[in-house]
């Protein structure tokens, strides 16, 4: 097969995307070009890679085993650029995934952790949803991630080889309330209470179920604010302008203005960090990353 650098970064990028469109974004190409370049790596496989469907593009089965190798020739090639730079470039470059609320609460922590070892590791870290960090792991855009899972804790994804998937911590949902108002004064609310209550949450998806609602929530939410930012969302609540959930992990860092309550006449909404990567022994850099973040919790 002749196959370049570029067509393999499109595989790459289409696998964790999951659409040209985004694909090309992501690159920055234009659409036609990824297109161009998918339909290239397909000639050159002799086989089909791409699974085109209406909710977006999957890679076949003949795609992923192209993507398994596409990751190490990727890697060697970036290592061969590092080497190639001299040796002040020559650290270990980890890139570590996260959830969002994980930057406020645990990565400032890892980050200070891995400073203070004085190791030499280039960390860089992305926030994405649980569903998109696997994708990028699969597609070797990450080496590392810290995702979330919620009751009934199913495994994080079905393909092969298995993700090797470790538990970090548990931390249970609560609802963030603002310090004046109805719920001033209190350390715990009925779910009843909250039916009727505005609610600050995260827009859905379709990979993704809505946040920032209590899940077993008796009737439909009236949410009155949708935002991806955590910092926006207690900023509302601190204002008075609604309610949202909050990880009681996050408890120490809420604003002024923002009193965390436990739910209670309805099951305990339990959240587990999980640290995923692909199976094999990690690299030096990947297991000092893990070390600091068992470590952080």
């Amino acid at each position: 097969m002749d196959i370049s650098s570029t067509a393999l970064r499109v595989l790459q990028q289409v696998a964790e995307s999951g659409s040209f469109t985004a694909a090309a974004s992501l690159l920055g190409y234009t659409q036609s070009a990824v297109s161009r370049q998918a339909a290239a790596l397909e000639r050159s496989a002799g086989a089909t890679l791409f699974e085109r469907r209406p909710d977006g593009v999957r890679l076949t089965p003949a795609g992923l085993t192209l993507l398994r190798h596409a990751r190490t020739i990727l890697d060697s090639v970036a290592a061969a650029e590092h080497e190639l730079a001299g040796p002040a470039a020559r650290t270990e470059l980890v890139r570590l995934g996260v959830f969002p609320a994980a930057g406020a609460v645990i990565l400032p922590e890892v980050l200070s952790r891995l400073a203070a070892t004085g190791s030499q590791l280039a960390v860089t870290t992305r926030e994405g949803t649980t569903p998109g960090l696997i994708r990028a792991l699969r597609a070797g855009s990450v080496d590392v991630a810290l995702l979330t899972s919620r009751p009934p804790h199913r495994p994080s994804d079905g393909e092969s080889p298995r993700l090797h998937i470790e538990p970090v911590e548990e931390t249970e949902l609560l609802v963030g309330v603002p310090g004046t108002g109805s719920f001033a004064g209190r350390t715990a609310v009925h779910v009843d209470e909250l039916l009727d209550a505005p609610w600050i949450a995260t827009p859905s998806s379709g990979e993704e179920p809505l946040l920032g609602v209590w899940p077993g929530l008796p009737g439909r939410p009236r949410i009155v604010h949708t935002t991806s930012d955590w910092l926006t969302k207690l900023q509302l609540v601190g204002g008075g302008f609604g309610v949202t959930t909050v990880p009681s992990r996050m408890s120490p860092l809420l604003p002024q203005g923002v009193s965390p309550l436990r739910v209670e006449g309805a099951p305990a909404e339990v959240r587990r960090i999980l640290l995923a990567r692909l199976p094999g022994r990690p690299s030096p850099g990947v297991a000092a990353v893990i070390d600091a973040v068992t470590s952080t919790a």
